[in-house]
């Protein structure tokens, strides 16, 4: 079996090739594929690999899609179209105008999705013609606006992917008690799109652990998402939101915080990358790299932390969890008050483990549940169809299929649903029609803009930032 990742030069990769070597999914691959336009972080990494102090299959990197599609049978993509330089003005631009500066969520998210399906519809058209019988799981961000572009395309054979679910439902069962099992989601009640959802249920023998959470506080003091949102709140919600949710929630707090901040996430991850790439090469390539791995995780979200700074390196294979951690005005922590994350905050498996159980389940046909990013299929019946959501799902050799939800959405989730699966559509529609007015479209639809005046004004600056954007319309 042959495993390509685009975006070969990023800093998780060693975390997939790791998984690989010495996981449970060793032996699985027989070969890797490495890809990515930037042949310096491509060598970098490839350094990182060759320093582990284990084997792992060979490694072979590709300098053109042509070249890295045929015969493969995954592929694991994660790109960013403009590099950490544009990830910067995605921030920045946003940050002008008062609004969130997020890589995903908000204007940023729209930015970043406008230059990010292109790329990918590209991606996904080669892959049709040159591996058909490929799988393609998504790492790209924003993921469920991407892998919603590139279902015409692939159809069932593209599976988007995020780990903030399954960190959120292991960190809640495991202060709840409810005995949570590797590859099964029984008794799981989350629902949502990427980066907005909810866990609303961990039911077990009739019995739901969710409420008796909910009622604890300092149960949910030990958890990050508990101390992000506190207790109050938290029973008001009846459920427990994903970390992302933050920016909706709490809204001026988080663009306050960012604002405050000497340098954007952004800003911090593109110095960083330059101070450490260099320095991946030879038999320290592994340990430098661990040591800033460790560091990158602590840093993120830290606008949801009081004391925090903004560090850590990122590249190719960006998708990393932006796990949050507790805030200062509800948490009752070290990791709130120093901006450190504790280690059961770290509780996720992160991106490798995901990508790597729905490889194994499409590689193997060994059926296991997983949250991904897939198409509706009717089960949100007040979604089209097509419409990408985030929910627990079965896969196995012929593919993922959703779960069917334990209830529908109630008032609240369904109207941000709504709204948010409005904003992808038109963005989507952008790219793929050439259509400037549905641009425009999505930044007004988008709950954290809000305003038709304002959303013309952010187009007009994030075309006057990224000028390849114009070429986009016909």
């Amino acid at each position: 079996m042959r495993l390509l990742i685009v975006g070969g030069g990023g800093f998780r990769v060693p975390l997939v090739y790791r998984a690989l070597s010495i996981g449970p999914q060793a032996g699985l691959i027989d070969s890797v594929v490495l890809y990515d336009t930037d042949a310096s972080r491509l060598t970098a990494i490839r350094a990182v690999l060759d320093a582990m102090p284990f084997p792992g299959p060979p490694i072979t990197l590709a300098d053109s899609l042509a070249a890295a599609l045929p015969d493969v049978d995954v592929v694991f993509a994660a790109t960013r179209v403009g590099g950490t330089e544009g990830r910067v003005l995605d921030e920045r631009v946003a940050l002008k105008h008062g609004l969130l500066g997020q890589e995903t969520t908000g204007a940023g998210g729209i930015s970043y999705a406008l230059r990010s399906i292109p790329y990918m519809l590209s991606l996904a058209r080669s892959l049709r013609d040159l591996a058909p019988q490929a799988w393609l799981i998504n790492f790209t961000n924003p993921a469920g606006m991407v892998t919603q572009a590139l279902s015409p395309v692939l159809g069932h054979r593209v599976i988007g992917i995020c780990d903030s679910p399954i960190g959120l439902i292991r960190r809640s069962a495991l202060a709840s008690g409810f005995p949570l099992q590797s590859g099964n989601l029984s008794g799981v009640d989350y629902l949502g799109l990427n980066h907005l959802g909810w866990l609303r249920g961990l039911k077990h023998d009739h019995v739901d652990h969710l409420p008796a959470l909910l009622a604890a506080p300092e149960r949910l003091a030990s958890f990050e998402e508990g101390r992000l949102f506190g207790a109050e709140f938290l029973r008001s919600l009846g459920s427990l939101p994903n970390e992302y949710l933050f920016y909706y929630y709490r809204r001026t707090e988080a663009i306050r915080a960012i604002q405050a901040s000497a340098q954007t996430r952004g800003e911090s991850i593109a110095a960083a990358q330059q101070q450490l790439y260099p320095e991946l090469t030879g038999p320290e390539a592994f340990d430098r790299w661990e040591a800033a791995r460790r560091a990158r995780e602590e840093g993120y979200l830290a606008e949801s932390r009081v004391g925090s700074t903004d560090a850590g390196p990122v590249a190719g294979l960006e998708a990393g969890s932006e796990a949050a951690t507790g805030i200062g005005s509800t948490a009752n922590s070290n990791s709130a008050a120093t901006g450190q994350r504790d280690e059961a905050d770290l509780l996720g498996g992160g991106y490798e483990e995901v990508a790597l159980s729905a490889m194994a389940a499409l590689l193997t046909g060994k059926r296991t549940e997983l949250i991904l990013n897939l198409s509706n299929a009717g089960t949100i019946t007040a979604l089209p169809n097509d419409a990408v959501i985030e929910v627990p799902s079965s896969i196995d050799a012929t593919g993922a299929r959703p779960l069917p939800v334990h209830s529908q959405p109630n008032l609240h989730q369904l109207g941000l649903m709504a709204q948010l699966k409005a904003v992808e559509t038109a963005v989507v529609r952008a790219v793929v029609e050439g259509d400037r007015s549905q641009a425009e479209l999505a930044f007004a639809l988008h709950p954290l803009v809000g305003d038709e005046q304002l959303a013309a004004t952010l187009l007009r600056d994030y075309e006057a930032a990224f000028p390849a954007l114009g070429k986009l319309w016909r």
